[in-house]
């Protein structure tokens, strides 16, 4: 009775306040009668002015959040949102609020430094407290192409920085293409391309043997990454990385196309890298002067270099002969000899580009025979394997030794290295049976569990990163899945950075109390394997969720394999984002971060965020879209779609474009609201009393100015 007086109702417009009132109270009658164990409806709105997009102090209640239970164990649950959890999000700003790097945009520590010469400017200064505003999106964000298209190319819009298509238009490292940013793989050493450069420098050196011998390399002042891009063709993986400089966005490019890079600059600090980690050094025109400040800027790179480690130098001073030139030779001549590296080779190819190859000792013999003990060698008692925050030493690192004072070999070849004991693995009792069970573990559980269980679609992954590594278990299960992983060993567990780069996997030190050193938008997944037990003793774990959602690409996922204690105290958090959660066998929680995009492949409003802070939206902006698509030619005028809530399948009305309907190839997820441009007050209540407001949430809609919204 009262769904046939809805249609009636909804024609008329003389009484609209009226109308709507007795809407709401059939709405309400209905409701009374329904289930009452399903999920309520519920209509969450915020009100956001211009002023309260920034950073501000929050406020945030803490009720017992919802336990997540399954009847049975292994059956997936969606986790629905606690409607008592309050948090007040808002917007980040200024000018650089779309690519927010929290510790290396601190612009107030930055003016406030007494020195700049040795790139102080360039360092982490985090500030405190932990910002909590959200990064926005730049206007036409897209879905990033995939790889391997994305290594040649990607969208401009996702990246909009010109001045590096301009400054380096010459040299072939990028250029404008339409909607595109094309890399053509060229660069400034790389004149007949980058693959002919790479099989130079193996012609040189046959001793190097790309992706059998050499396996894990640092590419010092990257460029755009085409160097690490294409040696991932023959099983090499690159750290790629440069400093956040007047090179705008150079990583940010690397990370959109799915090559690994971070942000870091040799300047007063170490390197987040452990001792005797690289396999090769590689530096083209990476601008660094290498005998600066007593020459520590190598002595970082020797410290990082793996013994018997190949450097392999492309620069000017290698094969030009202008007096600046050779006297930066000169200096470099002397400083390599004092360290004990040896030139291996020294050439120059066919376009005039010259490089030389330097070696790191493999045995103690030459350190001894030094007459001019400068620079000393470090004190053993002083070697720290964790570079967090430790200033740059003049010394020269020992080499390695075990237990047994026996100095270590290189690893196996590749791909043996990813499963056998590695070199630096404790000698202790017991270490080498753990290590091969987490590797069994982990082979077990992403086979069984992580690529068939969890909602992932793992096809759109490309960037993935471990946020508590171990030995890289995880990674190393992931080898054969076109996806590259970043391995972060945090500050305050036991060291194990060293065993990662042993098997052939790359890394880096973090304090995830502290944001980390990469653009916004630059991951797909992000695992997290009992990482918050500890974390969550020194810092609030909502400074962490915002950090995560900040590096997450829309639509890109965080797996978190954890109590059902912290599964809990996450999941307000992360639903009051908006983000769709499941639990799995009560310990593997899957988020999926908010897709706003439109089955073109455009973001549909011009920023995610402002669905989730429900900005008010124009009647004539593109439509908004959630995890499931909303057609484009669609004009729905909602500020946020309800994602935690399952979707009605009904019947075509008067307002919905039937030839469009629900997609059973896609099992209903492509949904196509027509003719909905604009929407009377007594039609919304309508349709969310009839079973669509199950699937959208109107927060905020512009009226339009006719007798049916008067």
């Amino acid at each position: 009775m009262a769904i046939t007086v809805i249609p009636n109702l909804i024609k008329a417009k003389n009484h609209p306040f009226i109308l709507t009132l007795a809407v709401l109270l059939i709405c309400f009658t209905i409701l009374l009668f329904t289930n009452t164990n399903s999920s309520p409806l519920y209509f969450f709105s915020t009100s956001t002015s211009t002023s309260d997009l920034q950073s501000s102090p929050r406020t945030l209640s803490h009720p017992p959040p919802p336990r997540a239970s399954s009847p049975k164990n292994d059956v997936a649950v969606a986790i629905h949102a606690d409607p008592n959890f309050h948090f007040n999000w808002k917007l980040c700003k200024g000018t650089v609020a779309v690519d927010y790097i929290p510790c290396l945009d601190n612009f107030k520590a930055i003016k406030a430094l007494k020195a700049r010469r040795h790139m102080e400017h360039r360092e982490r200064h985090c500030p405190d407290p932990n910002p909590t505003c959200l990064v926005p999106l730049p206007p036409g964000y897209r879905v990033p192409l995939p790889w391997p298209k994305s290594r040649d190319m990607i969208w401009y819009d996702n990246v909009p920085h010109p001045k590096l298509v301009e400054y380096k238009k010459d040299q072939n490292w990028v250029r404008k293409s339409g909607d595109y940013l094309v890399f053509p793989g060229g660069g400034t050493q790389f004149k007949d391309g980058v693959i002919s450069y790479v099989e130079f420098i193996e012609r040189t050196l046959p001793t190097i043997e790309w992706g059998r011998h050499i396996r894990v390399i640092l590419d010092v002042g990257c460029g755009v990454a085409s160097f690490g891009g294409y040696l991932l063709d023959k099983d090499v993986i690159t750290m790629s990385f440069a400093p956040k400089d007047e090179h705008e966005a150079q990583i940010q490019f690397a990370l959109e196309r799915g090559i690994p890079a971070t942000l870091s600059v040799i300047g007063t600090q170490k390197l987040t890298f452990p001792d005797n980690a690289y396999d090769l050094i590689h530096c083209a025109r990476c601008r660094v002067h290498w005998d600066a400040d007593g020459g520590r800027p190598l002595l970082e790179l020797n410290r990082i270099l793996r013994p018997g480690g190949f450097f392999v130098w492309s620069a000017t001073p290698v094969y030009r002969d202008d007096e600046r030139d050779q006297n930066v030779w000169k200096a470099m001549v002397a400083l390599t000899k004092s360290m004990c590296w040896k030139v291996v080779s020294r050439t120059v190819d066919s376009s005039g580009i010259g490089l030389v190859i330097y070696q790191k000792p493999v045995s103690t013999s030459c350190y001894v025979k030094r007459k001019d003990k400068n620079p000393p060698l470090c004190e053993q008692n002083d070697r720290k394997n964790s570079s967090w925050y430790v200033v740059l030493s003049r010394c020269l690192s020992p080499l390695p030794v075990d237990s047994m004072g026996n100095l270590f070999s290189w690893p196996m070849p590749w791909p043996k290295r990813l499963i056998s004991k590695p070199p630096s693995l404790s000698t202790e009792s017991g270490a080498e049976e753990m290590f091969y069970e987490d590797t069994k573990h982990w082979s077990a559980l992403v086979s069984d569990v992580y690529l068939n269980d969890l909602a992932i679609n793992w096809s759109s992954v490309r960037n993935v990163m471990d946020m508590n590594a171990h030995y890289g278990g995880f990674a190393a299960a992931l080898i054969d899945l076109p996806v590259w992983v970043m391995n972060v060993i945090p500050i305050d567990v036991p060291d194990t950075l060293s065993i990662i780069f042993d098997r052939g996997l790359i890394g880096i030190y973090h304090d995830w109390c502290e944001s980390l050193n990469t653009y916004p938008r630059t991951y797909d997944l992000l695992h997290s394997s009992f990482l918050f037990r500890n974390l969550t003793q020194r810092c609030d774990v909502i400074d962490v969720v915002v950090e995560i959602d900040r590096i997450l690409r829309p639509g890109g996922y965080i797996v978190v394999q954890d109590t059902v204690e912290m599964i809990n105290k996450l999941s307000p958090i992360l639903h009051s984002l908006h983000w769709s959660l499941t639990l799995y066998k009560d310990q593997f929680l899957v988020g999926s971060l908010l897709n706003c995009f439109s089955a073109s492949g455009n973001c549909s409003v011009g920023n995610c965020y402002s669905l989730l802070l429900s900005a008010p939206v124009e009647a004539d902006s593109a439509p908004v879209e959630a995890d499931r698509r909303l057609d484009p030619s669609s004009s729905l005028n909602a500020s946020r779609l309800d994602r935690s809530l399952t979707p009605h399948t009904w019947s075509p009305g008067p307002e919905l474009d039937a030839s469009r309907g629900l997609d059973p190839s896609r099992g209903g997820e492509l949904a196509t609201l027509r003719g909905l441009d604009r929407l009377s007050l007594p039609t919304v209540l309508a349709m969310w009393c009839l079973g669509v407001g199950e699937w959208f949430r109107v927060d905020h809609v512009k009226w339009s100015p006719d007798s049916s919204s008067q």
